[in-house]
């Protein structure tokens, strides 16, 4: 029973109380019967007013507490000229001032964060309480290679990708730079926040490509310089030193005179790889700028599949072509895309070893060209795949490390967009997109 019906029932009994007594006064006291009516009156009168009141303060915190229920802030109560009433009026309409206040800002908020997250080039993952995504802006799309509702609801670990993998292993605080379609490095860190007094998750990610690849081109370039210029010159000083020492052959006795000149030999030759190593390196820090000229790529890999036919055979490697149709010329420096072409068929070549297949794809997708240059050797794993490109890295015994470094620059350099892709165990793909991209 609500407050209202308790309060009528009580009205009610008491007046009952009161006929009954003018009923009593009627049969004994008849003048008292006209006071009592007079009371009972006077009594209705008041209760009447006192309730007017009473309810009228009720249905006021009622409506209130209506219009909070609905989330309308914008309606105000006007004063009745009752002190009490007039004061619980004043604090909701300054409540509820606040509560509108703090709405329109908080809105206001939220819609500049939308914005700022959607325009961001960082890109921003928010998860649930069960580690599930619940918001990626479009550069996360980008990076993850799915829209926002293939993504949502999904854990990381469930999107098929060895970046997605590399992020759902990511600890609370945790900061890592991880690889992304070959050459790409993003750091992402892992960050939490309170919803609700529960704690959540999010991973900021930021793509470091250029920047390093920057940094690490002016230390390279400054190391090769550096020791181009020792060895070049100590080199050639212990050349002209040792084939001076040769013309003293002919002081020495017979039986000295072969192991003199063997050994003098074998120092110059000595000397003579070590300036062809330096120069390898010398080459990829004075590559000269491409000089650009229309050629047909797929005349271009023919001459290059004759130059390997032999090697391949020897291998038992077959070359298959897939080609759905003949690309348009393209512009570039032959001889620099041929020796990059070069670096990137040993490559596959070494990575299969023995008895396998490179398969060449060239074909044109939303109006870019592309060649595909795949090899079913051994994969890469997670540890060669974070220092691809990196420069003097090498899987070899022997190798240099600037063979996918000087591919690097002769595309950078062309301008066009590559990405070198496998996982350990499956094909490898080395994609060389001939056509930039609208908004590079």
């Amino acid at each position: 029973m609500n407050l209202r019906a308790k309060f009528i029932l009580y009205i009610i009994l008491t007046h009952l109380l009161f006929a009954g007594v003018a009923v009593y006064l009627l049969i004994q006291h008849r003048l008292w019967l006209l006071v009592a009516e007079a009371v009972f009156v006077v009594s209705l009168v008041c209760g009447l007013k006192l309730i007017s009141s009473f309810f009228g303060t009720l249905e006021l915190i009622k409506t209130g507490a209506q219009f909070i229920n609905d989330n309308d802030f914008t309606t105000r109560f006007r004063e009745v000229g009752q002190p009490e009433m007039d004061l619980l009026i004043d604090i909701y309409n300054r409540m509820v001032d606040n509560l509108r206040e703090e709405r329109t800002r908080l809105q206001e908020q939220n819609y500049f964060l939308e914005k700022v997250l959607t325009a961001s080039p960082s890109a921003i993952v928010t998860l649930d309480f069960d580690e599930k995504i619940a918001l990626a802006n479009p550069a996360a799309e980008r990076m993850l290679q799915a829209t926002k509702a293939e993504l949502s609801g999904r854990k990381l670990s469930e999107i098929e990708t060895p970046f997605a993998s590399d992020l759902g292993r990511l600890k609370a605080g945790e900061s890592k730079v991880i690889p992304l379609l070959g050459r790409r490095r993003v750091k992402c860190q892992k960050s939490h926040f309170l919803d609700r007094g529960f704690v959540r998750h999010f991973i900021l990610m930021e793509e470091l490509t250029e920047e390093l690849r920057q940094s690490e081109r002016v230390a390279y370039e400054k190391l090769i310089r550096m020791m181009s210029h020792e060895v070049n010159n100590t080199a050639g000083a212990a050349n002209s030193l040792l084939h001076s020492c040769l013309t003293y052959a002919d002081q020495l006795e017979a039986e000295d005179r072969q192991d003199y000149n063997n050994a003098l030999g074998v120092v110059i030759s000595r000397t003579s790889q070590l300036n062809l190593f330096m120069k390898s390196f010398a080459d990829v820090v004075h590559l000269p700028a491409p000089r650009l000229h229309p050629c047909d790529v797929r005349e271009l890999l023919e001459d290059i599949s004759l130059l390997m036919k032999e090697e391949c055979a020897k291998r038992n490697i077959a070359w298959n072509w897939d080609a759905e149709q003949r690309l348009a010329p393209v512009s570039l420096d032959r001889s620099q895309m041929e020796q990059a072409f070069v670096n990137i068929i040993k490559n596959a070549v070494e990575a299969i070893g023995e008895n396998g297949r490179i398969t060449v794809r060239l074909f044109k997708k939303a109006s870019k060209r592309f060649v595909v240059i795949e090899d079913t050797g051994c994969g890469i794993s997670d540890e060669v795949r974070a220092n691809l490109f990196t420069p003097f890295f090498s899987t070899k015994d022997n190798g240099q490390g600037i063979g996918l470094t000087l591919v690097q620059e002769i595309l950078d350099r062309h301008g066009f967009e590559f990405s070198l892709e496998g996982i350990a165990g499956r094909p490898t793909q080395f994609t060389i997109c001939f056509d930039k991209s609208e908004s590079a």
